[in-house]
């Protein structure tokens, strides 16, 4: 789980609240939710869940995600029923959603999303993984190389990082500090989570191997070749290409035309 922490309500009106909230009894469940949207209505309902989980109700007894899920949903739908109709009146729309994962002992781990009308929707081996808020950035990022049965928990954590950090790029309303957190399977306990500010070395240093990565895997691909003139004589049809991709050589051909450009070795 992974999330920013940049909030706005216009252009000179940016603040840093934090997205990630825990719910956890040791042993027992871990409920991770990560919020976008409207700061004050997610504020409402988070203080709400958190006050219930205090006195041993709401997500204290969900028997499992799913229900968690559920409950967190109904707490949407408490909120929208007393703010949706003042918000829409002055034109501002009721807009929250939250992601919610985790695991209730004895329970298989999963991952929801909760939508404003207060409907769940749950991760899969087609869908892996969710995004709420300003997707579309990061999102490439996880298409490619997000994979069900084979993405590990420490390639997870870097994916999201890469996420961030591809969104943060292109859009200024995303923004450190950036929260991440990783559960494993029946840990039922929180024991990796760290929180890196705009200025973290470690953070920085994502970002730069990201860009100079991508750098060099687009120096490997195959050139792309412009053709500067065609013979007149020649008809050309429309559908002719005139851009082609031309495979770049191989280091073994590399050393091949090396070694025949040396000179011939003399005898004793």
């Amino acid at each position: 789980m992974a999330s920013d922490s940049r909030t706005n309500a216009g252009h000179d009106q940016v603040n840093v609240a934090r997205k990630m909230h825990v719910f956890a009894q040791p042993g027992e469940r871990v409920f991770i939710l990560l919020s976008s949207g409207s700061l004050s209505c997610t504020q409402s309902i988070i203080t709400q869940l958190r006050r219930d989980f205090d006195e041993g109700k709401g997500l204290a007894q969900a028997p499992s995600l799913y229900d968690a899920a559920r409950i967190i949903g109904e707490e949407v739908r408490r909120v929208s029923d007393m703010d949706r109709a003042a918000l829409e009146r002055d034109e501002f729309k009721f807009n929250v959603n939250f992601i919610v994962g985790g695991q209730v002992r004895g329970e298989l781990p999963g991952l929801f999303i909760v939508y404003p009308q207060g409907n769940p929707l749950q991760a899969s081996e087609d869908s892996p993984y969710l995004q709420i808020g300003e997707t579309k950035y990061g999102r490439p990022i996880l298409d490619r190389g997000i994979r069900f049965d084979k993405t590990t928990l420490e390639e997870a954590a870097k994916y999201a990082l890469l996420s961030l950090d591809s969104t943060m790029r292109s859009n200024v309303t995303v923004g450190p500090p950036i929260d991440l957190l990783a559960y494993g399977v029946d840990e039922l306990e929180i024991t990796r989570q760290r929180r890196f500010t705009a200025n973290d070395s470690d953070l920085v240093k994502i970002g730069v191997h990201w860009e100079q990565a991508l750098r060099q895997a687009v120096a490997r691909l195959p050139q792309i070749r412009f053709r500067v003139g065609r013979d007149s004589s020649q008809p050309q049809s429309p559908q002719e290409e005139s851009i082609v991709l031309v495979e770049p050589p191989t280091p073994s051909d590399v050393a091949a035309v090396q070694a025949s450009q040396r000179p011939p070795e003399r005898g004793a």
